[in-house]
């Protein structure tokens, strides 16, 4: 099959439907480049989604990350902007490899074609030259014939008529013989020109046409097989992120499957656990006795009048603190509002927050050190001098951070159990006082009684100095004679005790216990004579003996 012979007289249309295979090449063209645009916009809105919902650094929102299945989320964002990523590439590969290659070929073709038209439309105009000269050579010859017709007749009229001079006839004989001549020339001419006609009409259709219809079929079928290539192309840069878009996919099916719901609620415990104990019984007052009434530590009335009872153990006060009416105000320093286990937190995280500056600001000193000694050595590359101010404003920074540092230290280890508690003298060099001029309250500052949120009602203040006597004398007692066990405990899990005035103790191990969690979140235990310390609260199963010295009774 060949367009050459099947074709031959389609020269036209043969050119409209090239142009038309163009056209549908340039349509596919503009619809991958569309493609790659809704590709691109794609990645891009799955970016913006992404970082939309992205936590905000420093804020309470990645605070609420540390949740497993926030986590997984946080991971899903993070996938979804791989898989956006799977899409830009897409778009890139499409562009490289179908758009950039086809808008090139499609120049070629268009000059191929250009070019194989023009050699027909030539070869066209050297055929309808060729049947132009041969329809001017027929005509002549045909004029020549009819001249040549005449002038015969027109002799043989003269020669028949008597009254013609015999120099007339003479020249009508000649005229007649020149007419017959130019005939024959004519006809000669014609002859010659058919042939050549034919022949140039033969090469015409059977070489010169079939050769450049050839050619535009081959460029045609090339065209078709390249948008089909192309087509191939496109479908495999689609086969090609399959894989990734797979594992990011699964990466979301994984981190949905690493949700724990148990350790989420484990951290709700941690978030918000205060370390006090729920409320305790109520003690019976015997309104039948005839004695002054001695208002009970757990009533819930108001101890305006008498001294109350002086009770060692401050903890049962604690017990009444969800009853308490709680009055708001400014958050202090210290955290001092809150609960004994978010307050360690607290401090913890503050203490942290500080060594980092602390890092920062000594790294910054170190660099301008650094800059300094150049400068000294090479006194052209600038002024010693001038880093001086510098140096000495980083120093105080870091010696007020240090400062900073040491007095939150101070206040997580009260916390924590570490240090006793300090005088108000110690409270103002640490540049915690606050103004309170109550001495009792600025001399039992660890032993305080509070509200969760840090607020003070008539109760509390009532009993600040009885609490500050009785600690005294528990401190007292504690250095006369080791404490009595008050019970036994089994620990729950495993704790390394490397800080001073705790102790390591081995999941299910049984100790006995010396002294009960006070509200700070941890329980002094013992294992031999002379090896006690401090373990977590929630690290322990405590068993009191109800008939131990020190051990809570109940009306």
């Amino acid at each position: 099959m060949s367009w050459g012979t099947e074709l031959w007289d389609q020269f036209d249309n043969l050119e409209k439907h090239t142009q038309w295979g163009i056209d549908i090449l340039e349509k596919y063209i503009k619809f991958v480049k569309e493609r790659t645009e809704i590709e691109l916009n794609y990645a891009k809105q799955l970016r913006n989604l992404s970082k939309k919902y992205q936590p905000k650094k420093n804020s309470k929102e990645e605070e609420e990350y540390k949740y497993t299945a926030c986590k997984a989320f946080l991971s899903t964002l993070n996938e979804m902007n791989d898989y956006a990523g799977q899409h830009e590439v897409i778009s890139e590969n499409m562009t490289s490899q179908i758009t950039v290659d086809l808008m090139r070929y499609v120049q070629e073709l268009k000059q191929e074609r250009k070019s194989n038209f023009h050699d027909g439309r030539k070869a066209q105009q050297h055929i309808e030259t060729c049947w132009k000269q041969l329809e001017s050579s027929k005509r002549r010859f045909e004029r020549d014939c009819k001249e040549a017709d005449r002038a015969q007749q027109y002799f043989e009229k003269m020669d028949a008529d008597i009254n013609v001079t015999k120099a007339d006839v003479e020249k009508a004989r000649q005229q007649a013989q020149i007419r017959h001549q130019m005939a024959e020339d004519s006809k000669a001419d014609y002859s010659s020109t058919l042939q050549r006609f034919n022949q140039e009409q033969w090469e015409y259709y059977h070489t010169h046409i079939p050769n450049i219809f050839q050619k535009i079929q081959e460029m045609e079928e090339r065209r078709i097989v390249r948008i089909g290539e192309s087509m191939k192309t496109y479908a495999e840069v689609d086969r090609q992120v399959i894989p990734i878009i797979g594992k990011c996919l699964d990466g979301i099916v994984k981190a949905a499957e690493s949700i724990n719901q148990k350790n989420d609620s484990q951290l709700v415990v941690e978030a918000y656990k205060s370390g006090f104990e729920p409320p305790g019984d109520i003690e019976f007052e015997d309104y039948t006795q005839p004695m002054k009434r001695t208002v009970s530590d757990n009533s819930l009335s108001s101890a305006k009048e008498g001294k109350p009872e002086l009770k060692f153990g401050g903890k049962s006060r604690g017990k009444l603190w969800p009853f308490i009416k709680k009055n708001k105000g400014a958050t202090p320093e210290d955290f001092s509002n809150l609960p004994p286990e978010q307050r360690r937190k607290k401090l913890q995280q503050k203490v942290d927050d500080l060594n980092k500056e602390i890092q920062k600001e000594t790294d910054q000193r170190d660099a301008i050190t650094k800059m300094k000694d150049v400068y000294l050595k090479n006194p052209q590359m600038g002024d010693p001098a001038s880093l001086d101010h510098k140096l000495t404003e980083v120093t105080q920074n870091i010696e007020k951070l240090r400062l900073e540092t040491q007095k939150f230290e101070a206040w997580l280890a009260e916390v924590e159990g570490r240090l006793p508690a300090r005088s108000e003298q110690a409270r103002r060099q640490s540049g915690m006082y606050d103004g309170q001029t109550h001495q009792a309250v600025t001399n039992c500052a660890q032993d305080r009684e509070s509200s969760p949120d840090g607020s003070y009602t008539e109760e509390q203040s009532q009993e600040r100095e009885l609490k500050v006597l009785a600690t005294d004398f528990d401190d007292e007692f504690d250095d006369e004679e080791p404490l009595p066990a008050i019970g036994t405990c089994k620990a729950l899990y495993t704790f390394e005790g490397q800080n001073e005035g705790t102790i390591s103790v081995i999941e299910g191990e049984m100790l006995s216990v010396i002294e009960e969690d006070k509200g700070d979140g941890w329980t002094r235990i013992r294992r031999s004579e002379d090896e006690e310390g401090y373990v977590p609260t929630s690290y322990v199963e405590v068993y009191l003996d109800k008939n131990a010295k020190g051990a809570k009774t109940y009306i």
